[in-house]
């Protein structure tokens, strides 16, 4: 059965039994991104939504979108594909001021609907495919309109986000019934910023929060993101020829973090020791995006292209080819360094910077002095050029 078929079926039956439960969810007293309450901020990260037209994606028994309505004066619809779950807020909320509920698939209604001023999804866009959905989001959305997504990271099992844009089985808790199997595009942050990007949104920030109690292992992401104004008609460009240009280097990235004035290194299979990276990917890859997809292929840490600082770049010969190696200072991190089955780096180490270990790769070693001149390393020379800080 197709991912979203089966997450119909799964939000139809959960609809059904709080239905005959009767229960209705209390209208909250904030918006709250995360299953945990004072946990993350409020309304506030929509920005100023009175008298604005917001949708509420996946909008289940529809008590967020009354307490946008009737607390910051906003004009929200919400938006829900299962029939039960649609049922529930319309036999609740049926006539309450400046909301509407709406029973449909979002990206359909999108389609023919007037542009709305926000969005947001209270961890419900994950079961539907990114592909669809942001898309149609882009074009249901005015240029400048904030998007709010909260998703799952890592869930009560310990599984962390996936880094290849595909569904996987998540199960859907209810207290006294058999769980319901679902599927859920659970990412990571990197994807999801991908993603966003590729159908037309900026976006500003993505938090974790994990769960309060420190045994659980539970964290939740918090997605601000923002639809960019449509693009003015562009100047045109073209190649000097049909021929591809002749290959003659060779670039990569080397990250340094740092811990406590120790910096992380891990053990080549061919022995060197060496900082997390790698080659940038023939794929119009930035250096940032290429530190953060390195860092996390090879040590499973997840950082956000905002927290990575590009230092210069390294320009030497081996064997008569050019090599460009591009520094990079990670600021900020989650998780902790593990060796990944299939990378050729592991055991990964944090080494104080007053006892470095013999045996550093030659990039590596290079990197770390355009950093720290002061660093007692020999290394093959390199031409350095900095890069200019942000004013």
């Amino acid at each position: 059965m197709p991912a979203e078929d089966t997450n119909t079926r799964a939000w139809q039956i959960y609809g059904q039994r709080q239905l005959a439960r009767a229960y209705t969810p209390p209208i909250p007293d904030q918006l709250g991104w995360t299953p945990w309450k004072g946990i993350g901020p409020g309304a506030e990260v929509l920005g100023d939504v009175a008298g604005r037209r917001v949708l509420d994606i996946g909008s289940g028994a529809g008590h967020h979108a009354v307490y946008l309505a009737q607390a910051h004066q906003a004009r929200v619809t919400g938006i829900e594909l299962s029939p039960t779950q649609h049922e529930r807020a319309v036999s609740s909320h049926a006539g309450v001021d400046g909301v509407e509920f709406v029973h449909a698939d979002v990206a359909e209604y999108l389609a023919r609907a007037e542009p709305f001023d926000a969005a947001y999804a209270v961890g419900t866009l994950a079961f539907i495919d990114p592909h669809r959905s942001l898309s149609a989001l882009r074009d249901g959305l005015c240029p400048g309109a904030p998007l709010i997504l909260s998703l799952l990271h890592t869930d009560l099992h310990g599984h962390g986000p996936s880094t290849e844009v595909a569904s996987r089985e998540q199960m859907i808790l209810l207290r006294g019934d058999p769980p319901l199997p679902t599927q859920m595009w659970v990412l990571a942050p990197q994807l999801w910023e991908d993603l966003l990007v590729e159908n037309g949104f900026r976006v500003d920030a993505i938090d974790l929060f994990p769960h309060p109690d420190e045994d659980a292992t539970v964290i939740q992401q918090l997605i601000c993101a923002r639809r960019l104004p449509d693009q003015p008609v562009r100047i045109s460009s073209r190649p000097r020829s049909t021929r591809a240009p002749a290959a003659h280097a060779a670039v990569g990235v080397g990250a340094i973090l740092l811990s406590e004035q120790s910096v992380l290194l891990g053990r080549h299979r061919r022995g060197t020791l060496e900082l997390p990276g790698g080659s940038v990917e023939a794929t119009g890859e930035s250096f940032e995006d290429a530190v953060v997809r390195e860092l996390a292929e090879e040590t499973g840490l997840v950082a956000r292209t905002g927290d990575v600082e590009l230092l210069g770049t390294l320009v030497d010969h081996v064997e008569g080819v050019l090599r460009v190696t591009v520094g990079a200072l990670v600021h900020a991190w989650q998780g902790q360094p593990a060796t990944q089955p299939e990378e050729s780096v592991g055991d990964w180490a944090w080494y104080p910077l007053d006892q470095l270990p013999d045996g550093l790769f030659v990039c590596s070693a290079q990197i770390l002095t355009s950093w720290r001149p002061d660093l007692p390393i020999d290394h093959p020379p390199a031409h350095f050029t900095a890069f200019a800080a942000p004013k």
